[in-house]
């Protein structure tokens, strides 16, 4: 079975082509498949296995379905919807422009630049950000006013105890303020469940630690991808990510438009910014006409590959 590693700044997928063999998603187990697949030291290695599809919606050219490298299904990827249209481009000959892709999300917009004939760069239309807790979602004792969960109490619904297990100790909040996290929490989705929190320091948080508490938490019933942010400026902030599913990534797109919404709904951020993370920058706006938001990076293929059937 032939596939193609791509990353979009180092948030990597294994690639399966379904649109030329539409067989493929019944022939394998595909939970399974991306478990294999993406162990970095027996399989492939990345974040998960994402097949391009043909599209089941009129409107669009191409879909996604996207595996976590622990088997879990995921609604969508920012950065992988960037790979699924450098794909379609460069290996189906697919040229509209844009370019729509059906997701989990929906059908998103896909604008790109070229280079030597491949595709290098996407913009992509990644629709509303939804604040509405039913929606996220985020099950919170009592309901936030208008249903929204913005800088929301932390402390308040997540037990001190969920730490102290974590840490094997009585002492499990320490890193709290070591790295000077705010006792605050966002909740959106841009199409799946982020959970933002900003602190002074990203670099001195745990990630490997706290990240599958935040996860996992009682709270969020389909789980939650957990960012942690630092701001720089109204135009620049930097980020970590423990990513639902995957554990800690590179980087994660739908991720940083999730930071930048939530840095603007709490005035930390302007509505356009330069999102930093481990593996590059992207850059993301929050249209203020259309209330849509928009992310910019690339695309890169890194090699072809035969995987034993």
């Amino acid at each position: 079975m032939r596939f193609v590693k791509m990353h979009g700044i180092g948030n990597d997928y294994v690639y399966l082509d379904s649109y030329t063999d539409p067989q493929l998603m019944s022939k394998k187990d595909l939970p399974a498949l991306a478990r294999v697949m993406s162990d970095r030291h027996t399989g492939v290695g990345g974040d998960g296995i994402i097949l391009v599809c043909k599209p089941t919606d009129r409107t669009a050219d191409v879909r996604m379905r996207m595996f976590n490298a622990d088997g879990s299904e995921s609604e969508m990827c920012g950065n992988g919807v960037r790979c699924v249209a450098k794909f379609a481009y460069d290996r189906l000959g697919l040229r509209r422009s844009p370019m729509m892709v059906q997701t989990g999300r929906g059908v998103l917009a896909v604008d790109y630049i070229t280079e030597d004939g491949k595709l290098s760069i996407a913009s992509v239309d990644m629709g509303e950000p939804i604040f509405d807790a039913e929606k996220v979602p985020v099950e919170l004792p009592r309901p936030a006013p208008g249903g929204k969960v913005v800088d929301f109490p932390l402390g308040k619904y997540i037990p001190n105890s969920e730490f102290d297990v974590a840490f094997g100790g009585s002492n499990g909040t320490g890193w709290m303020k070591d790295c000077g996290l705010e006792d605050k929490m966002t909740c959106v989705s841009m199409g799946n469940p982020h959970l933002v929190l900003f602190c002074r320091d990203v670099s001195r948080v745990p990630l490997d630690i706290v990240g599958p508490v935040y996860e996992n938490l009682e709270i969020f019933p389909n789980r939650t991808n957990v960012h942690f942010a630092q701001v720089e400026g109204p135009t620049s902030a930097t980020m970590r990510t423990w990513e639902r599913g995957a554990g800690i990534t590179r980087a994660c797109g739908t991720g940083a438009c999730a930071v930048l919404v939530a840095g603007v709904a709490g005035g930390r951020l302007a509505r356009r910014a330069q999102l930093h993370l481990v593996g590059g920058d992207l850059d993301v706006r929050w249209d203020e006409k259309n209330g849509r938001v928009y992310m910019t990076g690339p695309a890169v293929e890194v090699f072809v590959g035969e995987w034993p059937d």
